[in-house]
């Protein structure tokens, strides 16, 4: 006897990460509710997103060109690195305008609890990058722009050793007090994390 169109859909979406059969159901019985027109969008959008999407074969972003202009920018510095777990933190970081190096997407973090290794994540590219990066384009800093997790903070430690051992110089975003902030108001974490990354105070 033939799948059933509703069980095939619960296998789909059993497949995605963090998604297991009791949230696939609530999936498919949200869909069932919406009109067939939202359906039809959601899968013109997953079309189009796997048909126009592709990895940056550079920097592991998600892009529609290859390579993504941001390393395809030759305006950018080419000798300093910065290192985020995901393509929505090179978002976050453009829209702010501080940075006009470039990027490399690790495509997650180090996790024992979910089983995700150095070998799942794109560190053997990162490695790589920086090895071959020569003369004029060599890099000369790597910066880590993991999230202020425990897991984050694991993975920039593992980042740390091994970028050493290839003699480059490697630096922590810092992290600290949030503007508007209270000292009252702050974790331990947060404020530890103030005093670490203390700068001087302009004269």
């Amino acid at each position: 006897m033939a799948e059933s169109a509703y069980d095939n859909l619960l296998d789909e979406l059993e497949k995605l990460p963090g998604i297991g059969r009791r949230s696939a159901e609530r999936i498919a019985f949200h869909l069932l509710r919406q009109s067939a027109e939202s359906s039809v969008h959601l899968a013109n959008a997953l079309t189009r997103f796997r048909t126009n999407l592709k990895v940056c074969d550079t920097c592991g972003h998600v892009t529609e060109s290859d390579p993504c202009p941001i390393c395809a920018d030759p305006k950018r510095d080419t000798w300093t690195l910065l290192v985020v777990e995901q393509p929505s933190d090179v978002v976050a970081i453009e829209q702010a305008g501080a940075y006009r190096g470039r990027y490399h997407v690790l495509m997650g973090r180090l996790s024992p609890m979910e089983a995700i290794g150095a070998g799942e994540l794109n560190i053997a590219g990162l490695l790589d990058r920086v090895k071959s990066a020569k003369g004029d384009d060599a890099i000369t800093e790597v910066i880590l722009g993991t999230n202020p997790t425990l897991e984050g903070d694991g993975t920039a430690l593992y980042l740390a050793e091994s970028l050493t051992q290839l003699g480059v110089k490697v630096t922590r975003l810092a992290r600290g007090m949030p503007v508007g902030s209270s000292l009252q108001t702050v974790s331990k974490a947060v404020l530890s994390d103030a005093i670490q990354a203390r700068t001087q105070s302009a004269s």
